[in-house]
Formats: structure tokens, sequence, C-alpha cells
């Protein structure tokens, strides 16, 4: 079957949170959520390296809509369900439909960490994948120094299935990191 032809739903809600596809608009809540957070995104994002203009983000959100619509990421908004604010972007990356295996990413705006949120959004996010998108690996990766990703990994029982020694370079491309892959896989 074409990836594009699998239908399930945009968005869905935990305990605390409603998560939901990218939708064109929704670059002014993801940029304030990066701008209020960039000291601690910087060390390990990407995206996170060069100033974030708000045009740029919503551009980034609607090619993430229809990255979504494609089935080639499934990139994923984080809201309050009490409050209906954004409070991080996650989602299923480096997918492979063939054997239904996908990458759980993410980040939390920094006014929203230690409450457990990114924990109970990764538990949605995996239960998701293999309740609607019949996923039989799930896996987060992280660098082995990123304390705060690992203790999301383990808090909602991934396993750790091995250290990458000199997997790939830090973000600044300067030294060689060591990569975690965490997994879970069919129930």
């Amino acid at each position: 079957m074409k990836p594009i032809l699998i239908d399930f739903p945009y968005e869905f809600e935990t305990e605390r949170l409603h998560i939901r596809y990218p939708l064109p608009g929704d670059g002014t809540a993801v940029h304030q959520a990066i701008q209020s957070s960039i000291e601690e995104l910087k060390p390990w994002m990407p995206f996170a390296q060069s100033e974030q203009k708000l045009d740029d983000v919503e551009a980034n959100i609607r090619e993430s809509h229809a990255d979504f619509l494609k089935r080639t990421d499934l990139r994923l908004l984080l809201f309050n369900k009490n409050s209906g604010s954004l409070i991080g972007s996650s989602g299923l990356h480096r997918i492979d439909w063939t054997l239904r295996k996908f990458e759980i990413g993410y980040w939390i705006d920094s006014r929203y960490s230690g409450e457990g949120f990114m924990s109970e959004a990764v538990r949605g996010i995996s239960d998701f994948a293999f309740d609607h998108l019949e996923a039989k690996r799930v896996e987060i990766r992280c660098n082995k120094d990123n304390f705060r990703s690992r203790k999301v990994a383990e808090r909602v029982n991934f396993d750790l299935e091995a250290i990458l020694r000199n997997d790939s370079l830090s973000i600044n491309g300067g030294e060689l990191i060591d990569t975690c892959v965490y997994a879970k896989i069919t129930k």
C-alpha cells in the first residue's frame, strides 16, 4: 500500500495534551516557543543554531503540514488542553512504512519543562504509532550527553538498546558524539 493512502487521525489527546498535526498559521506560536527556549535548544537542535525568523518558522510549519499529508514525516504539535498554549513539538520521523518503523523526536518550550508534559506526549505518540499506524518498532535517538532526553525515554519505558560510539558530529560540527538508541517494539 502507498503510504499516502493510509488513513489515520490527525489529532488525539492524552490526559493533559491535545496533540495534532501542524496547520498553516501555527508558526507564530512555534516561533514564540523557540524564542523562549533558544538557549536550552542550542546544544541539541540544528534549527536553533541560527536566528529563527517568524517567516522561516511559518514556512517550516507549512512544509511540515504538507509532509504530514504526504506521509513522509509526521510532525506533531503539543498543546496544553486547559490553556490551549503550545508547549512543544514532537512527531514521528525517519519513517520506514515497509517495516512500520518510526523515530520520535521532541523538544519542549522551556516554560513547561519539568512538569511531565514531554513524557506524557511521548507515551501518547508511541501508543498512537502502535495503535493507529501498526508500528513494529519506535525509536528515540539522542546525544549521549542529553540527559533530559534520555530521562524522557527511560520514564516511558523505552529500552536502551545501544550507545553508538562516534556516531555523528556535534551540533557545531566540532566533535564526534555518541548516540543513545532507545526502542519499543510491537506489544
